[in-house]
């Protein structure tokens, strides 16, 4: 066994869907980047000790040699407190994730390096510094990974028995989408990288679990890949759920393929149920008039629509709660997630309302797209938050989930009464209080891949143009 050791740990995130709610378990493990993380330190190295702390505590007594915490936006304060208190006892401290990724320097106040961006072309360099001595800094591939020959996610290193949905198999990186809200075309380009469809089913095969989540971005991203993939799928007796959008869930062929080759639910970023509003956020996609239809569709295969919709777009006045739940309900959707729009620094949107100076509020721990964290256009800070509460509300009701419960088409029945009561129960929380004003934080996001749109780019490039005086070196 290698005498060095590395603690990976992701900090606590307090989200309906990582929460441990029902029988001691949390609806999703959030682990699957930490998974890969660890695929990539060589095993002959070190020794790796994963952490997560919606479940557990984090031992900060246990001897290491490096700490890696990984952090999105909401829960990245948390990762700083993690940090520091490591780095007092001398441990050093590496930070990676979304978070970092846009506001390293930032980040670099808390740590002695930050992985911008995928962590699988760096780590070597990253080790190597580690056992010199000299890890510090910024540590960013000059290229994006092509997704071959990746190493196996490291599921032997998790509590299985604390999460519901808990593996979490990626078969391609990017999104053609561009969504001025979403940090993912800027994290991984607007290109799919795809992993060659054998390195992905040898990963199906081996990964210990016959229900599984695929977690890319878009799954249906391409009229054919996906195709590929679930042909080689089928006879596997593997139960799988996606993320996709809404465009290609309307072929035909390729819900008949999901059926055949175990889909039983797909989660689909409706957004809005308002045409204008998916316009101004580049969600071209959508078409709010086929939604309905394309629900009966899907459920025509015995495939369940998880639905994803989000308020407090500048389009949005405070009818919009009551018209789209009363659309979910009618539509029969099966389960729906009701988010507050949040500007995550970096993002297009975050640039947008910002130039406006309408963020109230840059406490991190707030943008969990549950708190509302600045001045909506066309409604009040309070009716925007009390509304996205009483969607939550109104949609898992006992007269709606009586009303939708699947009798006639033939869905996944468990599954489905699971999710409609993990999601009852996990956004019944108490009253927040709308984000109260905070000053700006002194150091300028930048994504790490600049927007491809020429007038984005320069909206980007002048909010970063003023110097950030923080010491740091960029290698890798």
């Amino acid at each position: 066994m290698p005498s060095r050791s590395i603690h990976l740990i992701n900090p606590k995130t307090d989200s309906l869907t990582t929460r441990p709610i029902y029988f001691n378990r949390a609806l999703y493990s959030p682990l699957a980047g930490l998974l890969a993380v660890a695929a990539a330190i060589p095993p002959n190295r070190y020794e790796v000790i994963l952490t997560d702390e919606n479940i557990e505590q984090v031992d900060f007594s246990m001897p290491a040699d490096l700490v890696g915490i990984s952090a999105m936006t909401s829960y990245v304060n948390r990762g700083y407190e993690i940090a520091d208190a490591f780095r007092a006892r001398g441990v050093p401290v590496v930070m990676g994730g979304v978070h970092p990724s846009f506001m390293p320097r930032e980040a670099l106040r808390h740590c002695d390096a930050v992985v911008v961006g995928e962590v699988e072309l760096v780590i070597g360099k990253l080790l190597d510094d580690l056992e010199h001595g000299v890890m510090r800094g910024i540590y960013r591939s000059d290229r994006l990974h092509p997704m071959v020959g990746l190493s196996m996610p490291r599921y032997d290193l998790l509590k299985r028995n604390r999460y519901v949905n808990c593996t979490f198999v990626q078969t391609s990186r990017g999104c053609h989408q561009g969504c001025t809200f979403c940090a993912e075309p800027l994290m991984n380009g607007l290109k799919f990288r795809y992993r060659p469809v054998d390195e992905v089913m040898r990963e199906v095969e081996q990964c210990g679990a016959r229900n599984i989540s695929i977690n890319d971005a878009d799954f249906f991203g391409t009229p054919e890949r996906p195709k590929e993939v679930m042909r080689a799928l089928r006879g596997r007796n593997i139960r799988w759920q996606a993320g996709v959008t809404s465009k290609l869930a309307q072929d035909d062929r390729m819900l008949e393929l999901a059926a055949e080759s175990g889909c039983t639910m797909l989660s689909i970023g409706f957004e809005s149920v308002s045409r204008e509003t998916l316009r101004s956020v580049h969600k071209h996609v959508n078409r709010p008039e086929q939604f309905a239809a394309l629900v009966e569709k899907i459920h025509s295969y015995g495939i369940m629509v998880f639905g994803l919709f989000m308020f407090g777009f500048d389009g949005d006045e405070p009818s919009v709660f009551e018209d789209t739940t009363q659309f979910n309900i009618a539509a029969d959707f099966d389960a729906c997630a009701f988010s507050v729009l949040t500007p995550y620094p970096g993002t297009l949107t975050w640039y947008e309302i910002k130039r406006a100076n309408r963020i109230l509020s840059f406490d991190w721990t707030l943008y969990n797209q549950g708190q509302v964290v600045f001045r909506p256009a066309r409604m009040s800070a309070d009716q925007l938050y009390d509304g996205a509460q009483y969607a939550y509300r109104r949609f898992y009701s006992p007269s709606s989930i009586a009303a939708r419960f699947p009798l006639r088409r033939p869905r996944h029945r468990a599954q489905w009464l699971l999710y409609n009561l993990f999601m009852r129960k996990g956004s019944r929380g108490e009253r927040q209080m709308v984000a109260a004003p905070t000053p700006p934080p002194d150091t300028q996001p930048m994504p790490p891949i600049l927007p491809v749109k020429q007038e984005w780019r320069a909206a980007v490039l002048e909010a970063a143009e003023n110097p950030e005086t923080d010491p740091a070196t960029s290698t890798g």
